[in-house]
């Protein structure tokens, strides 16, 4: 009976440790599969983690290319800026010996594109065609252009680059010398100029158009005009050419107001007014601009 009871406590003691046992290990294996199955998600979401951070740059940089995109202009794509001009307004646009366009503007666009990289071409046109040839059949004009509100309408502008006012050209023995005498008068000007607009609004004035100043003043020296306005530095080369016949009046002395001369470019390609404003601001910073005004308009290459 001793034998039986012990063998039976030992049965029941065995049981007990296997039970133990087993728990011990099921639990030990749900722990495990636990930190697997959080290593797992761990895992899972460093990738995330990562991919979201290395997105970041790509997003900004993406974010960025369109900035890019807009800061290079379309006209300077081709590596080449068209520009326009009127070669018939001396000191700004004449015909050099060559039979090519020269003059201060020729020789600032030029200097521009330089500063740019880019290659300029010049193509003489008439200077009432310039405005509404940008854009399409030149990139940009120059031509000792005024600012005004009605251009504003058709393209944008460059910074000024130039501050002119008109000068009235007259006879050495004219008696015209006051705003009240211009009116009823005959009065030649170049088309398209702010002297022509300027001559419209005179009262009686018999305005002649002309597409060169030069024939206008030939016109005056004939006597079949009365005066021709036109800009001061045109206004005085002429008066040199002519000077036992004409003389050339500060338009202040008519009223007539300051202007600014700018490039004038395609409406709405800031682009290319943002680029071609830095050029100029450099040329005024480091000399170059200066020295072309010595050479072209007060004469000195000094």
């Amino acid at each position: 009976m001793k034998k039986f009871l012990a063998a039976m406590m030992a049965a029941m003691l065995c049981m007990g440790l296997l039970t133990a046992c087993g728990s011990a290990a099921e639990e030990t294996a749900h722990t495990a599969e636990t930190t697997e199955a959080e290593a797992e998600t761990a895992n899972e979401a460093e990738p995330a983690d990562a991919a979201e951070e290395t997105a970041e740059p790509e997003a900004a940089e993406e974010a960025a290319q369109p900035e890019a995109e807009t800061a290079a202009s379309e006209a300077l794509a081709d590596g080449v800026l068209s520009v326009g001009t009127n070669a018939e307004f001396p000191p700004f646009e004449y015909v050099d010996d060559s039979g090519e366009p020269d003059g201060f503007d020729i020789a600032l666009i030029k200097a521009i594109g330089e500063k740019l990289g880019v290659e300029v071409q010049v193509e003489n046109m008439e200077f009432n065609a310039l405005v509404a040839s940008i854009g399409g059949k030149i990139d940009v004009a120059i031509a000792g252009m005024t600012v005004t509100d009605e251009r504003k309408e058709m393209v944008d502008f460059s910074d000024s680059y130039y501050t002119a006012v008109q000068y009235v050209i007259l006879p050495k023995d004219s008696e015209i010398a006051a705003a009240a005498d211009l009116e009823g008068k005959a009065i030649g000007v170049q088309l398209g100029t702010t002297g022509d607009f300027i001559a419209e609004e005179i009262a009686g004035a018999e305005v002649a158009q002309y597409n060169k100043a030069l024939d206008a003043v030939n016109d005056l020296v004939n006597g079949r005009l009365d005066c021709v306005i036109v800009d001061k530095n045109p206004a005085l080369v002429f008066q040199s050419r002519f000077q036992d016949q004409v003389t050339a009046v500060d338009g202040a002395q008519f009223d007539f107001e300051p202007e600014e001369y700018a490039i004038a470019i395609p409406k709405g390609d800031t682009a290319l007014a943002d680029q071609i404003n830095a050029a100029l601001k450099e040329m005024m910073d480091d000399g170059t601009f200066d020295a072309l005004v010595k050479e072209y308009i007060e004469g000195s290459d000094e």
